[in-house]
């Protein structure tokens, strides 16, 4: 048995996984859901002050405003790296697991003013981290 041939029966480095490339596509498309909803959770926030209450007092407490401004910025940022990972950018996937990284973060933060939509926008993220991470490299092929 040739090397060619023992590479082809075994799941060659040259064929894709279309599991693997469905699971890299949905998180692109979920990137840009999680944008698009941090965009919209920062507009409420920006123009409905008193729409968000805060229970406990935590270390991350800004005004709402401010959160409104950072979920804004931050839920843009998500969406356009999104689309670029839909679109098979190399580079776009580096950049997607640190805006996902960095809006997780961000997320849980603010966590004390909508918990389960936090909680939510989390797993999310975490899960466009692993697909990326796992199985981004089979869409750019």
């Amino acid at each position: 048995m040739s090397n060619d041939q023992v590479t082809r029966s075994s799941g060659s480095v040259g064929q894709t996984n279309g599991f693997a490339v469905g699971l890299t596509l949905f998180a692109a498309v979920m990137m840009m859901m999680v944008g698009v909803f941090q965009a919209i959770q920062g507009v409420v926030a920006l123009f409905n002050d008193t729409f968000y209450v805060v229970g406990e007092e935590w270390v991350f407490s800004f005004d709402i405003t401010t959160w409104g401004w950072i979920h804004l910025v931050m839920g843009v940022i998500v969406a356009v790296a999104g689309f670029f990972v839909l679109q098979g950018m190399v580079w776009a996937r580096s950049v997607g697991v640190a805006v996902a990284a960095i809006s997780a973060v961000l997320t849980f933060a603010w966590l004390p003013y909508y918990p389960v939509w936090s909680l939510l926008i989390i797993a999310l993220d975490v899960f466009v981290i692993w697909a990326l991470i796992a199985h981004g490299r089979e869409v750019a092929r």
